[in-house]
């Protein structure tokens, strides 16, 4: 059907406005192209993630982990599997024979360290014994073990002389484990002299698939327990895949409410379809620009969809209240666009400039996150502001939708009491209590996970009943922090330095947290007493050097190659900020007092270590983000309003939905991390929207010369509808997110729902109170002369 030609008049406007909608097919096809071509590159993005992505490069504790790589190989990037014999100990043959065939199989994983592989059949697993005739020693597996109940017997010997009963063996000999060193590039056996990343992912299948099911299938008295970084991530992106199906019901509720908003099927497919080519458009120029999809950015493509049904609803109202008076679709198009496009330009950009503001945070996967939300906040610009008015022109909008939004609604007529001097005074002293209560009660919101295992997952997840065992039957915990004392070449095993090794683990044996400490002091002591008759009095260090240097020659592993290096393992009962916190200070204010230029202690490798990096980062940049977001939407507002008052009508309820969630994330149990902190800023993008919209339209009312309540009546009926709408639709579709099998994602679901319903309300409700306080309407600014 054609569309009648718009007066003269109508087809003036900006040159924008003139060379859309002027060239309405060509708009069209373009976005047509580009969106086949990225939909091509949507298709091919994959899941990925590396250990490296997850720490913060540049903070002191990494640079030292990766300074001293080759020297700490087993104290990085690690899996721990625990055999468990469920009837029984581990001393039987067939448990053994399990044992080897299960750490044969696991050497052969691709992206093992396989010269770091440790268990019970390690040859670097032996046993030291004190005889009238000096030390004996040997492999805690002899080379001639056959299975028989003499060779069993002798193993049972051979462990309870090893020193590994609480960290190899368990406590109640009915478990043991492999310790298994990872590495981020492994060589090709495909393709020598060419390396490949470690697919974590995949990694955590083949542990699934070739140790865990195949091993418990072969022997069913065997139960394997699996913990580390790469199977928590691995858990993690497999629950990605979960992530589709809670986006496709997202979708689905936002269509039917989409279409009980509009009542006309065309404008709700166009803003669906519009939203959804955002979406498929931010993920195609993700990986073009070589990024993939991690367990933490699978929140951007949500965000994207919902900050573009935002930008959508705006639209598709307003086109329906100008079609009333509009000669066609067209002029009511152009009319919208006209109206709507600056301040929806600088939501956009308030919103991109703000997910920019995560850039200063020294995380890989932060970052990623931050370019690929402002990418897809960018593309809206093309997607939602100017190809929906486009479609629409030439699709129109259901009458009946059209007269729908017209109607006088009883329901905004009471609402638009809250402008009322009266409310609005109770409004803002409301307002002011509820902040006060979220600054008093947001002060026990915590940086770092507050709960053992991994906190992204389910407490009765796979992962942390394996993590619980492991906990349950072993002295040494899977958290390890690791304190690197660097000497000059063959200086670790001086006196002076062994002594100031021994200080700090005596400090850190007596700091809460900590469960137990090992370095070549241990074994040193250890030696000297067994070289001296197994007296108890010679449990110490030697001053002489030979003596010493004699202990330090059976420290295996615990220095390195030239004596320049030697780590202190601190094992802690579990990796909670407020552990890792009092570790940290434990040392650091020992290496204050006692480094000095041939002795420094450095920190901090293991997998504490990287979360005390992570935290001290977040916890360090936290304040500047959410500055930096709040100052970005600020100087976008001034811009466009020229208006101090306007930009604190806008800032201001954002600023309580901040101050409200970080109350709520502490009320949850939850707390700040590399999983959360995004969220924390993000929010503030979705809501930045609705101020914008809702004030844009207030502002012209008042400037027609309204007394501010029939103003915002006015407002109400038109953006307002469309604002209350957006965030109860978009509640209702993230919500659903409660029920994922990934707890960080459920929490981040009601943090989600949380912001998007108080942001919709601090619109609503607190930016007309502040108006009043704050606009007076002879200071806003005169509408700009019609082009």
């Amino acid at each position: 059907m054609l569309q009648p030609r718009p007066a003269l008049a109508e087809q003036q406007g900006s040159w924008l406005e003139r060379l859309i909608f002027d060239h309405r097919p060509a708009v069209i096809a373009l976005c047509l192209l580009i969106s086949l071509v990225l939909c091509w590159q949507a298709i091919l993005i994959r899941p990925a993630t590396s250990f490296e992505k997850m720490i913060p490069l540049q903070h002191p504790f990494i640079e030292n982990m990766l300074a001293h790589r080759d020297d700490l190989a087993h104290l990085g990037n690690s899996v721990r599997i625990a055999v468990q014999a469920t009837d029984g100990d581990i001393f039987s043959a067939a448990y053994m024979e399990t044992l080897r065939q299960l750490h044969d199989e696991v050497f052969y994983l691709p992206g093992v360290d396989r010269a770091g592989l440790k268990s019970l059949w390690s040859p670097s697993v032996r046993w030291t014994e004190v005889t009238e005739e000096g030390f004996a020693g040997g492999e805690a597996i002899p080379q001639r073990y056959d299975g028989t109940a003499a060779s069993l017997e002798a193993l049972r010997s051979n462990v309870l002389r090893s020193g590994q009963v609480g960290r190899l063996v368990a406590n109640d000999f009915r478990s043991s484990i492999i310790e298994v060193p990872l590495l981020e590039r492994y060589p090709d056996p495909q393709r020598p002299g060419r390396l490949l990343a470690l697919d974590y992912q995949q990694f955590s299948h083949q542990l699934e698939d070739r140790i865990r099911e195949q091993f418990q299938a072969r022997n069913p008295q065997v139960k394997v327990h699996i913990v580390g970084f790469a199977k928590k991530v691995g858990d993690l992106i497999d629950g990605l895949m979960k992530v589709a199906a809670f986006f496709a019901v997202a979708v689905l509720i936002t269509t039917l409410l989409l279409y009980a908003f509009t009542r006309c099927v065309r404008s709700t497919l166009a803003v669906l379809i519009a939203t959804l080519v955002a979406v498929v458009w931010q993920l195609g120029l993700m990986r073009a620009i070589g990024f993939g999809i991690d367990p933490y950015s699978m929140l951007v493509p949500f965000l994207i969809f919902a900050i573009g049904i935002s930008h959508g609803v705006q639209k598709i109202n307003g086109i329906a209240l100008h079609a009333s008076t509009a000669d066609g679709a067209l002029t009511a198009a152009r009319r919208t666009f006209r109206q709507l496009f600056l301040p929806g330009m600088v939501a956009i950009l308030a919103d991109a400039v703000g997910f920019i503001a995560l850039l200063v945070i020294d995380i890989g996967v932060i970052r990623e996150l931050a370019i690929g939300a402002s990418i897809g906040v960018a593309v809206i610009v093309f997607t939602n502001l100017i190809l929906l008015p486009v479609v629409i022109s030439f699709i129109g909008i259901r009458p009946r939708a059209v007269a729908d939004s017209a109607r006088e609604q009883t329901f905004w007529r009471a609402f638009s009491r809250v402008a009322s001097p009266r409310v609005a005074a109770v409004s803002i002293v409301v307002a002011l209590l509820a902040g006060a209560a979220g600054l008093w009660y947001g002060q026990n919101l915590q940086i770092g996970d507050l709960d053992q295992g991994a906190p992204e997952l389910r407490p009765d997840s796979r992962y942390n009943t394996d993590n619980r065992f492991i906990i349950e039957h072993y002295a040494t915990r899977a958290d390890v922090l690791v304190v690197m004392v660097k000497t000059p070449v063959e200086g670790c095993s001086t006196y002076p330095t062994m002594a100031a090794i021994d200080d700090l683990m005596w400090t850190l044996d007596n700091t809460p947290g900590v469960q137990s400490t090992v370095s070549l002091v241990s074994v040193a002591r250890q030696t000297i007493k067994g070289m001296n008759e197994g007296n108890l009095k010679w449990e110490t260090l030697s001053r002489n050097a030979a003596v010493l240097n004699s202990a330090v020659a059976r420290a295996e592993g615990l220095y390195n190659a030239d004596c320049s290096l030697a780590p202190i393992l601190i094992y802690l009962d579990d990796h909670k900020a407020l552990t890792l916190e009092r570790v940290v200070d434990a040392v650091q204010a020992f290496a204050a007092e006692h480094d000095r230029d041939d002795l420094q202690f450095l920190l901090g490798a293991g997998n504490a270590g990287v979360e005390a990096a992570t935290n001290q980062v977040i916890q360090a940049r936290e304040p500047q983000v959410l500055m930096l977001v709040y100052l970005c939407v600020a100087v976008m507002c001034l811009l466009i309003f020229r208006s101090l008052a306007a930009t604190l009508c806008i800032v201001l309820p954002l600023m309580l939905t901040s101050v409200l969630g970080n109350a709520l994330m502490a009320f949850m149990g939850i707390g700040v991390k590399v999983a959360t902190l995004p969220v924390i800023a993000l929010g503030v993008g979705i809501g930045v929207d609705y101020g914008i919209y809702l004030y844009s339209r207030l502002a012209s009312h008042l400037r027609a010369g309204l007394p501010l309540q029939q103003a915002y009546y006015q407002t109400l009926r038109s953006t307002g509808r469309a604002v209350l709408f957006t965030g109860l639709c978009l509640a209702c579709g993230v919500v659903t997110w409660v029920f994922s099998d990934i707890k960080f994602q459920a929490d981040m679901g009601l943090m989600l729902t949380f912001m998007l319903l108080w942001n919709m309300l601090g619109a609503l409700w607190l930016l007309p109170a502040l108006a009043w306080l704050l606009v007076r309407p002879t200071a806003i600014r005169p509408a700009p002369a019609p082009h």
